[in-house]
């Protein structure tokens, strides 16, 4: 039977398909026959409790020239679809979680969701790695500026970012002797009104912030380390860092397995997680990427090998609806 695949996402039209992770997700659906229908979030509704959408029978070709050809538009009961890949980018803001509680009444038709929706709400991609703090440097979150100053003096160099930033936006280094700490402070948390991160700098940094991608809880083999440019604190390619392909190092496996079982048992099926050194920064479960970077690099099809994890919980759900 041929799986019937939705893909929430930004506009295909935008995209960079030779680095985007959710192209090759579709290439690898395209490779299955799989049928795909694609959507942005605004096509998303309810109508009468049913989660539909304005969607259009997609086919992707990988070409960077002309990758994609749409057909025309239809209502579609979303229920109808086999699997839903929610790939929207942040920021996660009410819109995101609009698209969650739409997409979140899919699971109960039997639709699977990828990730699961709740749990993508529920998991603020900072927070959630506090969850493992025997995984991550010294941390503080707070809106509070006598304590956010207090860690700045405690630890000497520290790195401070909004909870819902992407893509390296404001994020400040700020060392005990840093004269604008005070300005930093109020700008990031709005006079004292949102929390923010602080985290010990950590100097491994210089080798690279390592992107680990989990399938169902169990690591790729392989991390790409997305490297600063010089003069430069963030890695994120986004900000100009540069990808370079790791092996997983001992410690990057003992972090997997620390965090793996809650993901698993979260329904977030495809995640990033952020390692720096030997710590764990970041979980990210909104829209990870490297897919297509570590797939040339090492000649892998990880796109593939999710495909073939969902297929196997979709059916090991379904043995157990039988039994029951």
């Amino acid at each position: 039977m041929t799986i019937r695949l939705g893909v929430v996402m930004d506009p295909i039209n935008k995209i960079k398909p030779w680095k985007d992770s959710t192209f090759a997700m579709l290439l690898e659906a395209r490779r299955r026959d799989w049928q795909v229908w694609y959507m942005t979030p605004a096509d998303l509704y309810v109508r009468d409790g049913r989660t539909r959408a304005r969607a259009a029978e997609l086919h992707v070709i990988d070409n960077n020239q002309h990758w994609f050809e749409v057909e025309e538009a239809q209502d579609l009961d979303l229920s109808t679809l086999d699997i839903v890949l929610m790939r929207q980018d942040p920021p996660f803001n009410n819109d995101y979680l609009y698209v969650t509680y739409l997409l979140e009444k899919l699971e109960a038709d039997g639709v699977m969701v990828v990730n699961r929706a709740d749990s993508v709400r529920d998991c603020n991609e900072k927070l959630f790695a506090t969850d493992f703090p025997q995984c991550c440097p010294p941390t503080l979150v707070a809106s509070r500026s006598d304590l956010l100053r207090a860690f700045v003096s405690e630890h000497g160099d520290v790195v401070m970012k909004p909870l819902d930033g992407m893509g390296g936006s404001n994020i400040f280094r700020v060392t005990a002797n840093s004269p604008n700490i005070s300005v930093i402070v109020e700008v990031l948390t709005g006079q004292g009104a949102t929390p923010i991160m602080a985290q010990r700098y950590i100097p491994e940094i210089t080798q690279g912030d390592k992107r680990i991608l989990m399938i169902n809880g169990e690591p790729i083999d392989y991390a790409l380390a997305r490297v600063p440019k010089e003069g430069e604190l963030r890695g994120n390619l986004a900000a100009g860092g540069s990808g370079v392909g790791r092996e997983l190092s001992e410690r990057d496996r003992w972090i997997c397995q620390q965090v793996g079982p809650t993901l698993k048992a979260k329904g977030l099926y495809f995640v990033g997680l952020d390692v720096i050194g030997d710590y764990l920064t970041e979980i990210n479960v909104t829209s990870p990427t490297c897919i297509r970077e570590l797939d040339e690099i090492y000649g892998i099809n990880i796109a593939g090998q999710l495909f073939d994890a969902l297929l196997a919980i979709r059916a090991q759900g379904n043995a157990i609806q039988d039994k029951a």
